[in-house]
């Protein structure tokens, strides 16, 4: 029976299919996130945006939990994970508003 449910060997709408079928939909639904290290996504240095001229648009999900005083030391460390970037330093940052005022993002300037 065993050499049948590894090889799948019963037609569908039997109730040995719908069984495996259960029994994989459980697996899928019930299984820990932990269990195979599937977390939510940190933001990362992966989704800052390097523009030409040493520029660079970070989102805002990036920096909104570094406190304003640590923002350049802490994106310095981010850009040089990118490739490309390693030897590079944020000199300034400034807050990319839209036409309400609303914050979009930064524009980060660095210097190699």
């Amino acid at each position: 029976m065993l050499k049948r449910f590894i090889l799948w060997d019963f037609a569908r709408a039997s109730w040995q299919y719908d069984v495996m079928v259960a029994i994989i939909l459980a697996f899928i639904f019930l299984t820990p996130r932990d269990w195979f290290r599937d977390q939510p996504r940190i933001p990362s240095a992966s989704s800052i945006v390097p523009l030409p001229a040493d520029g660079f648009f970070v989102p805002i999900e990036v920096l909104q939990k570094t406190p304003e005083n640590q923002r350049v030391s802490s994106l310095t460390r981010q850009i040089r994970t990118l490739p490309g970037h390693t030897h590079f330093t944020v000199t300034r940052i400034e807050p990319i508003l839209n036409s309400e005022g609303e914050l979009q993002g930064y524009m980060a300037f660095a210097r190699p």
